[in-house]
Formats: structure tokens, sequence, C-alpha cells
């Protein structure tokens, strides 16, 4: 997005890797996208957070997860490692932004 700043990139990968990724301003929201292609499961953890999440992937549909973690320790720097089993392609960008604002619940009223 345009209001986003780029922290870290890995480009087309098979099977494990760590990206680094720049620390941000404080306040920052830590956005990680991962996009994969082919059967199985990539798990990926984001060490500075302590925050990790598995990652279904399809074999013939490419998938992109959007994950933006705006949590204590955030605007620090640091890695995410990623375990992908050798017949998934993924790829991964990591940027900073404000904080997406939550939306306020409301309640619906059946129809009578």
């Amino acid at each position: 997005d345009a209001d986003e700043t780029l922290a870290g990139r890995q480009n087309a990968t098979v099977g494990n890797a760590s990206i680094d990724f720049d620390k941000g301003r404080r306040g920052d929201a830590l956005i990680v996208a991962v996009r994969c292609r082919g059967a199985g499961t990539v798990k990926v953890a984001v060490q500075s957070v302590h925050v990790s999440f598995p990652l279904e992937c399809l074999a013939d549909q490419v998938s992109t997860t959007y994950n933006e973690m705006g949590v204590s320790g955030a605007d620090r720097g640091g890695v995410v490692s990623v375990e992908a089993p050798s017949s998934v392609h993924w790829s991964m960008t990591i940027g900073r932004g404000e904080p997406a604002q939550e939306e306020t619940p409301t309640a619906t009223t059946p129809s009578s």
C-alpha cells in the first residue's frame, strides 16, 4: 500500500529461510504478507513480537495472506523465520505502517 514502507523482502523461495527486517517508527504496525503456491503448510514465526502462524498453501492456486501486528515491540527490527516443504514456492514482503483502525461491532435486529 502507498502508506506503508518496505522493511524486508524475500523473492520466490523453496524450503526454509530467515528474512531480516528493519526497525520502524514507534507506534507502527509490522505487516507480513506471504504469497505461496504448492500443496503444504508454511510456518511463519516473527521472533521479536512472539507471533507465529501457519499458512495452508494449495497445489494449483496462488494465495496471499496479509498479517498486521500492532503489538508491543512491533517497531523493533528482527527476523521472520519460515519453514516450508519443498513442494511450496513462497515469497514475502515485510512492511511498516499505521495500525488499522478497529471497526466497532454493530448490532443487527432480525426483520419481522
